[in-house]
């Protein structure tokens, strides 16, 4: 991680890049006298209708602390501990939340390997054939990321096919759209068609230009149940509420969840272009703010010493980029003319 040092920005993770100012200066207003804690506030007041009108007007919105206290927190509300969650082996439920899923959910974890992070109904069905005995936790929920962890999108018709499946089921359809921005944004979507027929959605801007705070939006009203003890029950009561609700009021009232994940992909496709016109092929579709890509171990040791990245899977050299709401388009051409310099060396030897 030497090479973090040498850039102001890099290329690691978007939950590195600074916050938006238009998100500074919301925080700001809401600086100003005393207002009664726990979203009793009135920011928070006019947030939760923003929520509304984005989702639905039957939709209800708790905000917490960070996405796996949403995704925790959604699993929670709609399981029960012996039933199952079926998401993709690169899920964050799976490989990124230190297990707070099973040991807070209390619930059972089915993954499915994938080529491309998406789920299929088919695979779905394979998954749990043998699943519904009373030796085994019975499936329940169908969890999937929009974008996926591998930055493919979701289409509207896959969703619709999953949720067709859930309700065949009897299943309950999570998405965990940490990154629902850049989905939308790449499917030309609002951000309600972006997340499906979803039960239950995982909402983030942290990824996007807020400081922190996600949302778990109840777009199925009827889980919503004691969802307020639940949030404190789950460690995801904010206190001073106001401050998480008036990141969000300038997020979705003013549209900067639009502005900066436009921005954010179409650094990607810069940088995917550039790839591409130095002879190097990304590992997938490059449909949101994530570029992935197989480099000789040579050649990824070397740009480590420059820039700020991390390797996905060093069996198979996969390298992932992300480009953040405040990346630069000459950060982008810099990395992309030093990486193809840097592959130019590596394959001459």
């Amino acid at each position: 991680m030497n090479g973090a040092t040498m850039k102001k920005r890099w290329f690691a993770s978007d939950n590195n890049a600074t916050v938006h100012p238009a998100v500074m200066a919301a925080l700001s207003r809401a600086n100003v006298g005393h207002a009664v804690g726990y979203g009793d506030d009135p920011v928070t007041e006019r947030t939760e209708l923003l929520f509304k009108e984005t989702f639905g007007a039957d939709s209800q919105t708790y905000l917490v602390w960070n996405g796996t206290g949403a995704n925790v927190m959604a699993i929670a509300s709609a399981l029960r501990p012996w039933e199952g969650v079926i998401c993709a082996g690169h899920a964050h439920i799976a490989v990124d939340e230190a297990g707070a899923p099973e040991r807070i959910a209390g619930v059972k974890l089915f993954t499915i390997d994938t080529e491309n992070g998406k789920l299929t109904p088919d695979m779905v069905r394979e998954r749990v054939a043998d699943l519904g005995w009373v030796h085994s936790n019975l499936p329940r929920m169908v969890s999937v990321s929009q974008p996926t962890e591998l930055g493919t999108v979701y289409s509207e018709e896959e969703l619709a096919a999953l949720g067709a499946l859930c309700r065949e089921r009897n299943y309950y359809l999570h998405v965990d759209g940490a990154r629902l921005s850049n989905a939308a944004v790449h499917l030309g979507t609002g951000l309600r068609e972006a997340a499906g027929p979803a039960d239950l959605l995982s909402f983030g801007g942290t990824k996007n230009g807020l400081m922190n705070g996600e949302a778990l939006v109840f777009l199925n009203p009827a889980l919503a149940t004691g969802a307020g003890n639940l949030r404190k029950n789950v460690l995801q009561l904010a206190s001073k509420m106001r401050f998480l609700s008036a990141q969000y009021e300038v997020y979705l009232g003013e549209g900067l969840w639009k502005e900066n994940a436009a921005r954010s992909n179409a650094l990607a496709r810069r940088l995917e272009a550039a790839i591409l016109s130095r002879g190097l092929s990304p590992a997938q579709a490059v449909q949101a703010n994530g570029v992935f890509a197989c480099l000789p171990t040579p050649v990824t040791e070397s740009l480590l010493e420059r820039w700020f990245f991390y390797v996905m899977d060093a069996s198979r050299g996969l390298a992932r980029w992300m480009c953040s709401w405040d990346n630069e388009e000459s950060e982008i051409d810099a990395f992309a003319e030093d990486l193809g310099a840097t592959l130019s060396l590596g394959r001459g030897k």
